[in-house]
């Protein structure tokens, strides 16, 4: 056990399409979508206690402290390595929840990855991103740490080298179900799959784009507001939206025009996760 705290990001990630491709009897969905992180999110810091106590400060509204994912994902690791300690954890919570940037799955990722570090439990990269599927179906893009192709349910990875752009992001004031937004009826569920190469030279749209807008006017509105400057998407199931800049200039600039009221942040696209850069830079 290493007994000097660990302080870790738990980065944003961007889906930069998304297409709905096929139903599984089980109700899951089979999906491609393209991952991207974002230099922007959470950090999570932990301390190493000697007896197997988790303690997670602070509670996050609504969410029961041994439901939140970077508890269970704790519990789980310590289940799975047959280790004895535990550990205090606090959250510095940036990302929005519902917002479709990956924040709880990126929480459980850093919990997974600091921990195992933390723990020196000597767990791989794929057996982790074992446990984190059992968490999320978003867990293992950010325990991998690398941009990545996903089909399956997401959790088919394939690492990819994309431009890393200057991304607008802009968080409309209300959370997305996801349950909700898979489970309606309106919802298109057969796109013909693609290559990466075909999106390369056509782009994608994300499926469940048309869904959301009709659910949530906010976003609708947002959009409409966005597509003004710049070719504006949406990330995951929403809430979040995005446009891409050549640099960090320009996405400030538009940031600037758009009213005051909106939450908005401009990051920097990273192909390699800014976990990975620093955990195992310090490794």
């Amino acid at each position: 056990m290493i007994t000097t705290p660990l302080s870790l990001p738990a980065p944003a990630k961007l889906n930069l399409f998304l297409h709905v491709t096929g139903r599984r009897p089980n109700g899951y969905h089979e999906l491609q979508t393209l991952f991207q992180f974002l230099d922007h999110g959470d950090t999570l810091h932990f301390a190493a206690r000697e007896d197997r106590g988790i303690t997670l400060q602070p509670a996050l509204p609504g969410v029961p402290v041994e439901d939140n994912l970077v508890v269970r994902a704790a519990r789980l690791l310590q289940q799975t390595s047959g280790c004895t300690h535990g550990a205090d954890i606090r959250l510095d919570k940036l990302l929005p929840m519902g917002g479709g940037i990956g924040g709880g799955s990126s929480d459980a990722a850093t919990t997974l990855l600091g921990l195992n570090h933390l723990w020196e439990t000597g767990l791989n990269l794929e057996q982790l991103a074992e446990l984190g599927l059992q968490l999320g179906a978003d867990v293992p893009v950010f325990v991998r740490g690398q941009a990545a192709w996903a089909e399956g349910i997401g959790e088919e990875l394939t690492p990819v080298d994309l431009e890393e752009p200057w991304y607008l992001v802009v968080v409309p004031p209300c959370q997305v179900s996801t349950a909700e937004i898979f489970s309606d009826q309106r919802l298109t569920r057969d796109t013909p799959p693609i290559t990466l190469a075909a999106f390369r030279r056509h782009g994608g749209r994300n499926d469940l784009q048309p869904v959301v807008e009709a659910r949530y006017p906010e976003i609708r509105n947002a959009l409409i507001l966005l597509n003004n400057y710049c070719e504006a998407k949406m990330t995951g199931s929403g809430s979040c939206l995005f446009g891409a800049f050549p640099n960090r200039r320009e996405a400030d600039k538009v940031r600037a025009r758009l009213p005051a009221t909106l939450q908005t942040f401009v990051a920097k696209g990273c192909n390699r996760s800014p976990l990975h850069q620093l955990l195992y830079k310090a490794a």
